[in-house]
């Protein structure tokens, strides 16, 4: 009896064994499935931030040379309008030299 009862020990026990293997043998598996899954996913997260990057980047220098732009046009228009003011000017005093002129003469002929 004694016999049999450590034979199915030793059965219960290589059973136990057997089941505790298997059980870290899955458990290893998983970690392994989801230690890839995460790598992956941290791959494609950091795929999209460097897309993301570049597009801002993109971005930027569209709107940088945009205002690059804007402000020589700006620049030209500054230029023209002191021009046009330069001129306003001459020939303002233009108008009033000849308007003097004008009443000098009315003042002599009276």
């Amino acid at each position: 009896m004694d016999n049999m009862k450590s034979e199915l020990e030793n059965r219960m026990d290589d059973v136990k064994s057997g089941l505790e293997n298997r059980m870290d043998n899955m458990k290893l598996g998983l970690e392994n499935r989801m230690d890839d899954m995460k790598s992956g996913l941290e791959n494609r997260m950091d795929k999209m931030q460097s897309g993301l990057e570049n597009r801002m980047d993109e971005g930027f220098k569209q709107v940088d040379t945009r205002f690059n732009r804007l402000e020589k046009k700006v620049d030209g228009i500054r230029v023209e309008l002191t021009e046009t003011q330069e001129t306003v000017d001459y020939l303002s005093s233009k108008n009033v030299q000849h308007e003097k002129k004008l009443r000098s003469i009315n003042e002599y002929s009276l």
